[in-house]
């Protein structure tokens, strides 16, 4: 087996990027304090083709050349715009027809693998603080609470691999 070159992926611009059809999907990072994870949360979101992320709160806002270190160039194809106030987002996005959901541990959460997303539906996803998660205002205002099965000791995954899990899950279940 042979591994492809680069100009072998058929990889597009960002041009081309900016105008092809998104997945009806919005990424909320609700204080995210890690640049690394900002910038890698952009380049996954550029590999599902996401519509937009929202940065809230103490989230670090491009440019800056940490969240370059992981982002790649995805904070030039990926749309993005900063709220000082998660619950401002949250609003907006309402008023827009999305639903909210919070990627947390939670009572009465779905388990990832039993939410189906609905084809017709837009959907904005809120991944929290590393240390907290998601803030307590945000979880008021959401619609539900997907939480991804975990079977180790630590009960907990890098936001991330949170982030790349469910949104390979809503690409696959949307798209596939």
């Amino acid at each position: 087996m042979r591994k492809l070159k680069t100009e072998e992926l058929g990889r597009v611009g960002i041009d081309d990027f900016k105008k092809q059809e998104k997945l009806p999907l919005v990424v909320i990072l609700d204080n995210v304090r890690s640049m690394h994870n900002i910038g890698s949360i952009f380049r996954t979101s550029d590999g599902f083709a996401i519509e937009k992320i929202y940065l809230c709160g103490i989230t670090a806002q491009p440019p800056h050349r940490e969240i370059e270190k992981t982002a790649l160039g995805a904070t030039q194809s990926i749309e993005w715009i900063y709220f000082e106030d998660v619950c401002d987002a949250i609003n907006t996005l309402k008023s827009d027809g999305y639903k909210i959901i919070a990627i947390e541990q939670a009572e009465n959460s779905t388990l990832l693998n039993h939410y189906q997303p609905e084809i017709s539906d837009k959907y904005a996803l809120i991944f929290g603080n590393e240390v907290n998660g998601v803030s307590d205002e945000a979880m008021q205002m959401i619609d539900t609470c997907i939480e991804i099965p975990q079977f180790g000791t630590k009960h907990s995954f890098n936001i991330v691999v949170s982030a790349g899990i469910v949104l390979w899950d809503f690409f696959a279940k949307l798209k596939l």
